[in-house]
């Protein structure tokens, strides 16, 4: 049998680097049943026995050349229910890491879902209640000592929290790249944190204003354990009220040395786009450092000043 995959991020974003979880375990299942894989390509026509397309975000464009037989997957796809998942045997599988030579970390789940409804995430609709998915001895590789964990609320399952004590002074590095809730970590969890072996971030997420107390405690608390504030990375969402974003980043950078990556809020499901104003803010005013040096009415006011000479 031939097996076409097809990643309509790494198609769309091209310098996409991160691996395609679900791709990978698909592949590794073909592969032991004794099927040919391969990258998708419009070239071969109808010459493929089954094509599988994964698309990650809403905004990736679809590729007009995919058959309509393809099984389409991820939550990109609006047409596809949001708690699509794959089915059990091919989830078992060991993910097949040579379709992406350039990835020299393993990745996975460690828990699963979400115990919170935050309006702008998909995942309680997606995966459920948290839940034990993986122990992390399952989930790395032989030919690394690297893993990147996409938990999405890890530190609400003592499950989650249990397994990553258990890596301290395993030799792994670990990144966990969805970001944790401050809200969730005490004086135990700070401990188990910092004595993590981290890639290079300790990760949270500042969505909310009331999300920013907990950050400076927790942040607190891991210096007191010997994690400095420049090993914290803070994901901050920008809705329209870009004023709300600019109030927690003037907040987050008394935090000498933390570093902020704004996210303008887009869920196409719901026809929430990001607009002008949101995108600056998070590219120019954030990404482009600039809030280092100025708050944002400040930045404003120097641009509105810029335009009129133009």
């Amino acid at each position: 049998m031939r097996v076409g995959l097809h990643d309509a991020e790494q198609e769309y974003l091209k310098h996409k680097t991160f691996p395609n979880y679900a791709l990978m375990k698909i592949s590794a299942y073909h592969k032991a049943r004794g099927d040919s894989v391969e990258w998708w390509s419009p070239i071969f026509g109808d010459t493929y026995d089954l094509i599988y397309s994964s698309k990650i975000f809403d905004f990736t464009p679809e590729n007009e050349y995919l058959p309509p037989t393809a099984i389409r997957g991820g939550t990109g796809y609006a047409d596809i229910p949001i708690n699509q998942q794959l089915p059990p045997e091919i989830d078992a599988a060991f993910p097949d890491y040579s379709i992406y030579p350039e990835c020299d970390y393993a990745i996975g789940y460690i828990t699963r879902g979400c115990p919170n409804h935050c309006p702008w995430c998909v995942v309680p609709a997606k995966e459920g209640a948290i839940k034990p998915y993986r122990a992390w001895e399952q989930l790395v590789r032989p030919d690394s000592k690297k893993l990147v964990l996409m938990d999405n609320n890890i530190l609400a399952s003592e499950y989650g929290i249990e397994q990553l004590e258990s890596m301290i002074g395993s030799g792994y590095a670990i990144d966990l790249n969805q970001g944790m809730d401050a809200r969730l970590v005490d004086d135990r969890i700070a401990c188990i944190l910092a004595r993590l072996k981290w890639i290079r971030f300790i990760r949270f997420s500042c969505d909310q204003t009331a999300q920013i107390e907990p950050i400076m405690r927790t942040a607190e608390l891991l210096e007191k354990h010997g994690k400095k504030p420049y090993n914290l990375f803070i994901y901050l969402l920008v809705t329209k009220d870009v004023e709300n974003a600019a109030y927690r980043v003037e907040q987050l950078k008394k935090l000498k040395g933390v570093s902020i990556y704004a996210q303008p809020e887009r869920n196409e499901r719901k026809g929430i786009i990001p607009n002008d104003l949101q995108k600056e803010f998070a590219q120019r005013y954030v990404y482009g450092r600039s809030y280092l040096k100025e708050s944002w009415p400040e930045y404003l006011e120097r641009h509105k000043e810029k335009r009129l000479h133009t």
